[in-house]
């Protein structure tokens, strides 16, 4: 299991990295936007028109490569102050009942998310702003992040499970 764990790992590193190159290929973009709408140098291109589009895409497909390792992480909000004042057991049910309730939260995306995918991939439905794009392609990768949510919140129960009875020490917000 530990083994399966790491592998994971590993993955959200992949997927926090494409992010990351998303966050690049976005900024040149913008960039490459305000330089045409400022300098003539085409003279029939004033700005890239589809630039807006992809930035909000890209802002959100990066959340959704990032998550699931921030999560992992304990990089993820969270406001511990509670945990830290209560007893060790009682902050220790506490972080249980918390990943009880993430992980059926990430169920209900994951169903919710692939039945709006699924749908809007059968009717056609479009995006229509300066790109037109199938809506689809923005639904879908929200089911999978929240798949791999899930996955890391089962991981992080059976840690939890290893661990000394207390908060969680690798999600810490203050010392």
């Amino acid at each position: 299991m530990d083994r399966l764990s790491a592998q994971f790992g590993r993955l959200l590193e992949v997927l926090a990295a494409l992010g990351c190159a998303l966050v690049f290929l976005m900024m040149l973009v913008i960039c490459v936007d305000v330089l045409l709408r400022n300098v003539a140098l085409l003279p029939s291109m004033r700005g890239l028109g589809w630039a807006n589009d992809l930035t909000e895409a890209s802002l959100y497909l990066t959340t959704m490569l990032a998550a699931p390792w921030l999560l992992r992480r304990g990089q993820h909000i969270r406001v511990d102050i509670v945990l830290r004042a209560i007893p060790k057991r009682a902050a220790w049910y506490c972080e249980w009942i918390a990943d009880v309730l993430a992980l059926a939260c990430c169920l209900v995306m994951v169903a919710y998310g692939t039945r709006m995918t699924w749908a809007s991939f059968k009717s056609g439905a479009m995006t229509i702003k300066t790109m037109i794009t199938p809506e689809w392609w923005l639904l879908a990768p929200l089911p999978v992040t929240f798949l791999l949510l899930g996955v890391e919140v089962l991981f992080r129960m059976r840690r939890l499970l290893h661990a000394e009875r207390g908060p969680r020490e690798d999600a810490v917000t203050a010392a």
